[in-house]
């Protein structure tokens, strides 16, 4: 009987580890999206809205666990309180901020903001699971982020503008004028049309009604 009962006592034990073990926090990030879903063992469900990296700062993709957390944090490079950060790479956290009229579409210079009562119920979930037990995954691009597409356009958009360079150079070329000055000398060089020649005009009529039939 004690055999028993010592059996059940340590397969009592090795399932409460287990679920001490399985107890965590999975925080998802989509960046397309713009939204958070944090979920918990315990049966917490949390799905809020962020602003990621705007155009010209990159929010990374990928898998991290936490690697520090502050309550209270500004940050010397941007000169902005990141309240309740939960830091996942680096510099990178999820942070509360006071710009809450932007969240839904990317803000940030890489971080993932949240709304001030949401970063700070995420860092309470985190401390209390631990950051051993929690996973944070990030995936997807910012909605507005065209930047990975600028070198491929780049050259197109240079051909279309030597095209259109060349296009008025063309033009011009077919509608130049004549030379003149080749046009004269032609016109110097016939032959000159005899003054008794029919349809023939002098060119000063008051000395041809002077003198008479010396012009014709």
């Amino acid at each position: 009987m004690r055999r028993l009962f010592g059996l059940l006592a340590a397969c009592f034990l090795s399932l409460v580890g287990i679920a001490s073990a399985e107890a965590g926090v999975d925080v998802r990030v989509d960046i397309a999206a713009q939204r958070i879903q944090v979920t918990t063992t315990d049966g917490e469900s949390y799905n809020w809205a962020i602003s990621s990296g705007r155009k010209g700062y990159r929010t990374p993709n990928g898998v991290y666990r936490p690697t520090r957390l502050e309550k209270n944090w500004y940050s010397r490079k941007y000169g902005g309180a990141m309240p309740h950060a939960v830091f996942f790479r680096g510099g990178y956290a999820i942070h509360g901020t006071t710009a809450v009229g932007a969240l839904g579409r990317p803000a940030s210079h890489g971080c993932i903001r949240l709304h001030p009562a949401n970063a700070a119920k995420l860092f309470a979930l985190v401390k209390k699971h631990g950051a051993s037990q929690t996973r944070i995954a990030l995936n997807g691009a910012a909605p507005d982020n065209l930047s990975q597409f600028a070198k491929a356009s780049g050259g197109g958009k240079a051909k279309i503008a030597t095209a259109k360079s060349k296009k008025p150079a063309a033009v011009a070329q077919q509608r130049k004028a004549p030379n003149w000055d080749a046009a004269r000398e032609q016109i110097l060089l016939r032959p000159a049309i005899p003054a008794g020649a029919y349809g023939y005009q002098p060119t000063n009529l008051q000395r041809y009604y002077e003198t008479g039939p010396r012009w014709r």
